[in-house]
């Protein structure tokens, strides 16, 4: 009974520590929204979160540490759009797929555009920031290389072309109209942006023989 009753009192600190760290986390995104990340403090995260300076670095260990998992948590919702099944059988169906995927990418960069605000002003200041985002990045760009392979073992795409280098380029255009998005500046709309990058990237990187198309 009483080793039962420790485990009952562990499961029960562990769940108000992730209920703390919860409530924290959401006190920083309202914090960060509001001030703008530089002018944000600890302090104002702390009180809104109602918990004590120990509590609070006991789960982060500075402003740049909330930011970083708060991008975490936004970035997983565009890593689930390169998570998609990509299994085309020609390339006309890739086309479809590579579409869908870029469209949803850049409507989730206007609907999430303030937090992908917070986070460029914090990595022009906060070394840990930019590494995340590259190693954010990265992960994207290993993701996209995979699809790419795929598509070159099923003869859709061009077998002489790096997959990765591709990947890179292509996630790259997708990173430059993302900050685009952010400050305001594409003046054409989401779906002529997505359709060119398409046009371009399916163009440059698909077979177009007839044998190719399945």
């Amino acid at each position: 009974m009483e080793v039962e009753q420790s485990h009952s009192q562990i499961d029960g600190r562990h769940l108000r520590a992730q209920q703390t760290r919860q409530k924290l986390l959401e006190a920083a995104r309202q914090i960060f929204l509001e001030e703008g990340f530089h002018k944000a403090t600890i302090s104002q995260i702390i009180k809104r979160a109602n918990t004590g300076y120990g509590t609070a670095y006991v789960h982060f260990s500075g402003k740049d540490d909330f930011l970083i998992v708060l991008m975490e948590d936004v970035m997983a919702a565009f890593y689930a759009i390169a998570e998609l099944p990509f299994f085309p059988q020609s390339r006309q169906e890739a086309e479809g797929m590579i579409l869908h995927q870029t469209t949803t990418f850049l409507n989730l960069a206007v609907s999430e555009r303030n937090m992908l605000k917070l986070f460029s002003e914090a990595m022009g200041t906060f070394p840990t920031v930019q590494q995340k985002w590259e190693e954010i990045r990265e992960q994207f760009v290993q993701r996209i290389a995979q699809d790419i392979l795929h598509a070159q073992k099923q003869g859709l795409a061009r077998a002489e072309v790096n997959p990765e280098l591709v990947a890179r380029g292509w996630f790259y255009s997708h990173e430059m109209y993302l900050w685009d998005i952010v400050k305001s500046k594409n003046k054409a709309s989401l779906d002529e942006i997505a359709r060119t990058l398409v046009a371009i990237y399916t163009g440059g990187l698909y077979e177009s023989s007839p044998a190719s198309h399945g």
